[in-house]
């Protein structure tokens, strides 16, 4: 079973490359332009043990939102490509994440259906010279074109790098359970009888 899918984005405000494999080892080549997108990218790959290509050149001297965005649009279309009628997989996922001061939980569903919510407060605007709400951004283009629901809820943090790191992180372990093939699973894990929607 090949889980792996390109996908391939360009409009006026960005030009993408995506690969996925979501039965990798955590190996990553990673160029948006925005260095701590890259680094959340490099901890999703390594957490997910993905295999994540991503080359992205946007209009970074608007702001970072396009690139961000169509990112998030690119990685979501490319899960939900790879993981196909999801048979076998275990679907659902979850994970509360330490890091330091910071404790997150994330859970997921790969229902078909997108739903985000992020009950998450950043105590500072940017993390660097990138945009705190560029977080959210991100997930939602995620969720709406991976087709899950996705929910992320902070328990306690200070630290905006941490907060946003704990959710990429566990993000990334969470969809490594959610599609995982599970031997005992025979066919759509759904009493639906699918999961496409």
């Amino acid at each position: 079973m090949n889980r792996t899918a390109s996908i391939h984005r360009k409009t006026a405000e960005t030009q993408i490359e995506l690969t996925l494999n979501l039965d990798g080892t955590g190996q990553h080549d990673i160029s948006t332009g925005v260095g701590f997108f890259d680094h959340m990218l490099t901890l999703f790959a390594r957490h997910g043990l993905f295999d994540l290509s991503v080359r992205a050149s946007g209009d970074l001297h608007v702001d970072y939102h396009h690139t961000v965005e169509d990112v998030g649009i690119c990685l979501g279309k490319a899960l939900a490509l790879a993981v196909g009628d999801k048979s076998g997989i275990a679907r659902y996922g979850s994970l509360a994440l330490p890091m330091e001061e910071t404790l997150m939980t994330t859970a997921l569903d790969l229902s078909g259906r997108m739903w985000l919510v992020m009950k998450v407060e950043f105590p500072s605007e940017k993390i660097g010279t990138f945009d705190t709400e560029l977080v959210e951004t991100f997930w939602q283009a995620f969720a709406a074109n991976a087709l899950c629901n996705l929910h992320f809820v902070l328990h306690h943090g200070t630290n905006s790098h941490h907060i946003a790191e704990s959710m990429w992180k566990g993000a990334a372990r969470a969809l490594r359970q959610a599609t995982t093939i599970d031997p005992r699973q025979t066919g759509v894990p759904s009493s639906k009888g699918t999961l496409i929607g």
